[in-house]
């Protein structure tokens, strides 16, 4: 059972967002689901689970200290091929693929997005 219906985060360039996860998401088996206009588009595997979205209130988006969204990986191959998308398509270096101690067979990496939003993606499968 999901613990939450999505995910959003905000954008001040719809089409250099759009960009970016269709290539980063896509590594996961991600796709775009549907465009939401000039407002927004929506990602998901069989159902939306991730938006990015342009502030309703009209105002710029920001980024939420201490705020980060982590997706589950198939493999640990498909972490490395996050991370190294993510930082081909402008995205920044929050941390490499490795392992992570706090929870068994944890690999995962982090970047942030083309408009800061920090992001992690994470296999507990073992190698």
């Amino acid at each position: 059972m999901s613990v939450y219906t999505h995910v959003t985060v905000g954008t001040n360039d719809l089409n250099k967002a759009r960009t970016f996860y269709d290539n980063v998401l896509g590594k996961l088996g991600y796709k775009r689901i549907t465009d939401l206009g000039e407002n927004g588009s929506i990602w998901g595997e069989d159902a939306p689970s991730f938006f990015v979205l342009k502030p309703a209130n009209g105002e710029p988006a920001t980024v939420g200290n201490g705020v980060t969204v982590s997706f589950e990986a198939p493999s640990r191959s498909a972490v490395d091929a996050f991370h190294a998308a993510a930082l081909a398509a402008g995205g920044q270096d929050e941390g490499a693929p490795g392992t992570r101690d706090w929870a068994p067979h944890a690999y995962a990496s982090y970047t942030r997005d083309l408009d800061g939003n920090k992001l992690a993606v994470y296999c507990f499968k073992e190698a």
